[in-house]
């Protein structure tokens, strides 16, 4: 009788609160957090006539309110729960859509509990098509491509600073500001990577840009620092070894993490043939790299203007989302939201303006100067003849090198130029065919 009164006991003592529930609607699917006071069992169905997903747990009873949550831009009509047996609870959501349900439990972190994740796909916006570059003949006209991530979202706040202001609403503003100049500038289309609050996973987000076409992917953050004191905005690229900085390595390792806090499912290689992938990145990342640099270059510079830096010079790190192999990537830090006094700006809505003007103006500045083959503004850069583009010599170029980036003889490239030799400076512009 003893043993059996210590069994139940413990039954009960290891049951399972759903505390709290969050809804995050995305474009792409809905997301569903189930907040819970411990580890539980789950499964999860589907029936028809009329369409519902149903969620068992083991072991755990309801504490949320489900009547006050924001439906309204879900592919949910209702839900409602009740007990299942004489410990689980079933979870029944009644849909008006269909959707592809998907589930995995998250365990403690940082910032939250034992979690349930669902996710609603819907898998006609899921399947997004890549944008092919257009070609670069003299005819062509594209916009250069923006895209613009605005860091963590939805269940991921990232750092919050002195009275509860979040990351996550400050970085999205000034996104949306930079979103708003490109949107105005004739020749650049810019492509938010969320434009609400709801989380993307880190291989995603440079995911998303590629399927745009992106030419250049700017993640913009705001982060803390374990001192108060820590202040000043920076720029970052990916470090070919290792961060450049003790605090690289620090913010590095608290962005890289964010997928635990904001919850993905299992992620995979794009390729199993790792020899070939390992090539391919070879090749791309230093070019990317570099241009990366170039760009984060301006952009540090205006951004001194506006904002106290940190560091003088553009920094290095492993950051996830600076890892794309064909898209140059810089990472911004508009401020320490750790820091009190810099807290306060961050939140002004002026401050947000004058900091996305002065990423404008440092990207913008880049492609004036190396316009893409194709686009607008390499059209109009040439008076609108289409027969060559001009391309601005930077430090560690060689004239081998560019004919080589180009796809031009060597030779044409110095009769193109009245050069005698390949001997060349920087800051020299020299005109290269557009085909």
């Amino acid at each position: 009788m003893l043993g059996l009164l210590v069994l139940l006991s413990s039954t009960l003592l290891s049951a399972a609160t759903v505390k709290q529930v969050r809804v995050w609607p995305a474009p792409d699917h809905t997301r569903l957090v189930f907040d819970l006071s411990g580890a539980a069992e789950h499964k999860l169905f589907t029936l028809a006539n009329p369409s519902r997903i149903v969620i068992d747990l083991a072991n755990s009873k309801m504490a949320a309110k489900l009547s006050a949550l924001e439906l309204a831009k879900t592919p949910i009509e209702n839900i409602r729960s009740g007990k299942r047996g004489p410990s689980g609870l079933r979870i029944v959501l009644d849909l008006k859509s269909q959707t592809q349900p998907r589930s995995f439990s998250l365990k403690p972190n940082a910032k939250y509990g034992h979690r349930l994740v669902v996710d609603l796909v819907n898998k006609k916006k899921a399947e997004v098509k890549t944008v092919k570059q257009l070609a670069t003949n003299g005819n062509s006209k594209r916009d250069i491509v923006i895209a613009i991530d605005a860091g963590h979202g939805g269940e991921d706040p990232g750092a919050i600073g002195p009275g509860r202001v979040k990351e996550k609403d400050v970085v999205l503003r000034i996104a949306r500001e930079l979103a708003a100049l490109f949107k105005a500038e004739a020749g650049f289309k810019p492509v938010l990577i969320r434009d609400s609050d709801y989380y993307v996973g880190l291989r995603n987000r440079t995911r998303k840009a590629r399927n745009a076409g992106a030419d250049l992917f700017v993640s913009i953050h705001a982060d803390a620092f374990k001192r108060s004191s820590a202040r000043g905005a920076s720029v970052w690229t990916l470090s070919e070894r290792g961060a450049s900085s003790e605090m690289g390595r620090w913010l590095a390792g608290r962005e890289n993490s964010t997928d635990l806090i904001g919850g993905v499912g299992t992620l995979s290689k794009d390729s199993d043939n790792d020899v070939l992938e390992g090539v391919l990145l070879d090749m791309s990342m230093h070019s990317s790299i570099s241009h990366s640099r170039e760009v984060g270059s301006h952009v540090q510079r205006y951004m001194g203007k506006v904002a106290h830096m940190h560091k003088k010079q553009v920094q290095h790190a492993g950051f996830m989302v600076l890892k794309s192999p064909d898209i140059p990537s810089i990472l911004v830090e508009t401020g320490f939201i750790s820091n009190p006094g810099e807290a306060r700006l961050l939140q002004q809505r002026s401050h947000q303006r004058k900091l996305a003007q002065s990423i404008f103006n440092g990207i913008r500045t880049h492609f004036s100067n190396k316009p893409p083959p194709g686009t607008l503004l390499a059209w109009k850069q040439n008076g609108g003849d289409g027969k060559t583009t001009r391309y601005k010599v930077s430090r560690g170029d060689t004239l081998s090198v560019i004919a080589s980036r180009n796809g031009v003889a060597l030779k044409r490239l110095r009769e193109l130029n009245g050069l005698t030799s390949d001997v060349i400076r920087v800051g020299q512009v020299l005109r290269i065919p557009a085909s």
